[in-house]
């Protein structure tokens, strides 16, 4: 009952959350610089000042900025989220058919940032002294301090061109032919370098949070006692301590799913994912105001979904909140 009370109060949060995100963008987007109808007449070669207006007055851009938000907001809360300036579509539309790769990255990457990173805390807290701690130590501060873009070339220089491994661009082979898990392992060959590129970053920062988490848990008193007592280390290091030293993980985890998603705009840049990131870096280009907003309302749908399960899951791994301790 206390964790249905609690997604019921959180959905309450998030509902006027969204609204303000829905009207900070909505204004943010028309106070940049630009005319979306020259971009739009652009498209046609050239276009003259009679054009031009009737342009704006078939998107509504000749109405006052707060009538247009209120007509974007009333269409909004009714899953209307407008026709797109460039691609002359529905903008639900077009963020449904890129939504999926674009999860699909963001889930892999940070599994993976996740288990490996959580994997080389441990190992590294077991001797803090040694070699693979100074190794963790090393990747750490290079592994965070690396543009996410540089490491996506980096990666691509090394597997894709000095050792050709993996394909460095779209998300499937168009040309191959097979069936269901040929084209599902075709997928997770191209997925392979776009996610270590949006993970490593990640890896490095819950390495270190876990190394630190586990020599602060290991020098408490119920693991010595633990000890006195003749279990094991395997149980000790895997059981009682990592149970606890996970918990800044999750949390951090659900807190920089935002960040995630924003780096994931230049991991497809660079590796021409066809995702949100590519959808929104080509709308920004042709100044496309409601895909751009349709996107930015979907980023934050997706934060504030990964936020609401990371105290779900806080729950489930911490008996003291589910018990009000």
């Amino acid at each position: 009952m206390n964790i249905l009370m609690t997604v019921a109060r959180r959905l309450g949060h998030a509902f006027l959350l969204v609204l303000a995100v829905l009207i900070l963008n909505f204004l943010l987007i028309h106070m940049a610089p630009g005319d979306p109808a020259e971009v739009i007449a652009g498209e046609m070669g050239g276009a003259t000042e009679e054009m031009l207006a009737e342009i704006r007055k078939t998107y509504g851009l000749d109405k006052p900025v707060i009538v247009q938000l209120g007509i974007y907001l009333g269409q909004a809360i009714q899953g209307d989220l407008g026709q797109s300036f460039f691609y002359n579509a529905p903008v639900l539309e077009l963020i449904l058919g890129r939504i999926g790769p674009t999860i699909l990255l963001v889930t892999a990457a940070l599994t993976f940032a996740i288990f490996i990173g959580t994997m080389l805390g441990v190992l590294s807290s077991h001797k803090p002294k040694g070699a693979l701690s100074g190794f963790v130590t090393l990747f750490s501060v290079i592994g965070y301090s690396a543009p996410i873009f540089w490491t996506g070339l980096m990666l691509v220089i090394v597997f894709a061109w000095m050792f050709p491994i993996f394909p460095i661009a779209n998300m499937y082979n168009i040309t191959l032919e097979g069936g269901f898990f040929v084209r599902v392992l075709d997928v997770l060959h191209h997925l392979v370098l776009p996610a270590l590129t949006l993970g490593i970053v990640y890896i490095a920062q819950y390495a270190r949070l876990t190394r630190a988490s586990m020599l602060e848990i290991l020098g408490s008193d119920y693991i010595r006692t633990a000890r006195a007592k003749g279990v094991v280390e395997v149980k000790i290091y895997g059981y009682h301590a990592l149970r606890n030293a996970i918990l800044p993980v999750v949390t951090i985890a659900g807190l920089q799913f935002g960040s995630i998603i924003s780096g994931a705009v230049l991991v497809e840049t660079v590796f021409s994912w066809p995702g949100l990131g590519t959808l929104a870096f080509d709308s920004i280009l042709a100044r496309d105001y409601p895909t751009v907003l349709g996107i930015l309302f979907f980023s934050s749908l997706l934060v504030i979904v990964a936020n609401l399960i990371t105290d779900i899951v806080y729950r489930f791994v911490d008996p003291r909140i589910r018990t009000g301790g």
